[in-house]
């Protein structure tokens, strides 16, 4: 192969979208890749006490609440966000309490649901120690990668 070839098919690989040529030519073989920068994904298996990296994030929202004397005041509140696609219930059987209910005191990695996705049924933890304000999604209702479940009031 003529060395000009080569460096002529390292040029166009570099400044092109492609990141592997493999190229065979009289008994020749010569493989040209690149290094390609990726942002790095984490796979998280479905199993049972899945987490998500994203719903570990403090994600705050700011919420309006009444008080008492009828003055407003800014808490913060957490999002649990679902770590999967799935279906939502609120306990561990149809005929089972619900893990926790509106207004229940709930520490770091106390369950609060679970997700079942493809028959295997995932437990949501709590990422954060607060109270539940509002639950989100209904028992039995689908949810999608992310959506918010929960909104806990830190403290």
């Amino acid at each position: 192969m003529d060395f000009n070839l080569i460096k002529r098919l390292v040029k166009l690989v570099e400044s092109s979208e492609v990141t592997e040529l493999e190229l065979e030519e009289d008994n020749n073989y010569i493989r040209i890749s690149k290094k390609v920068k990726t942002q790095q994904v984490a796979y998280q298996p479905q199993i049972p006490m899945l987490q998500s990296t994203q719903a570990s994030q403090q994600n705050s929202v700011e919420v309006e609440t009444k008080q008492s004397s009828k003055e407003e005041a800014k808490v913060d509140v957490h999002e649990v966000l679902s770590p999967m696609v799935g279906t939502f219930y609120r306990a561990p059987a149809p005929d089972a309490d619900a893990y926790v209910k509106v207004g229940e005191n709930v520490s770091a990695g106390s369950i609060l649901c679970i997700v079942e996705a493809m028959k295997l049924m995932n437990e949501i933890e709590s990422d954060v120690s607060g109270k539940v304000v509002k639950i989100l999604v209904e028992n039995g209702k689908p949810v999608e990668y992310n959506q918010p479940l929960f909104l806990i009031q830190l403290g």
